[in-house]
């Protein structure tokens, strides 16, 4: 078994030994990134520079009717669920193409 005084100096050469992998590592990241900012002729600004999102359409707007009760003018544009003054309708023996705009 191992001293202590051993495991520390094991500890020791192996600390320096990360370190130096460390630093070995982290060169070669910046050898490759430098390259290849060089290869699509980037610059620091270009991976700072923060992105703008582009402006998404109106999201819960209204949406055109495609079924509509001549008689009491009720509207349905097809999404969701089916009012009731439909459901009445069709189940009276009407059609969904009776009401369609």
């Amino acid at each position: 078994m191992a001293t202590l005084k051993e495991l520390l100096s094991q500890k020791q050469a192996l600390d320096a030994q990360i370190e130096l992998t460390r630093k070995t590592e982290r060169a070669d990241a910046i050898a490759k990134v430098q390259s290849l900012m060089a290869e699509y002729g980037l610059s620091v600004s270009d991976l700072t520079a923060k992105r703008v999102a582009k402006p998404t359409s109106a999201k819960g707007g209204k949406v055109a009717a495609k079924y509509r009760n001549t008689a009491t003018g009720d509207a349905w544009s097809g999404r969701g669920l089916q009012p009731k003054w439909l459901k009445a309708a069709l189940a009276s023996g009407r059609k969904l193409t009776d009401f369609a705009v």
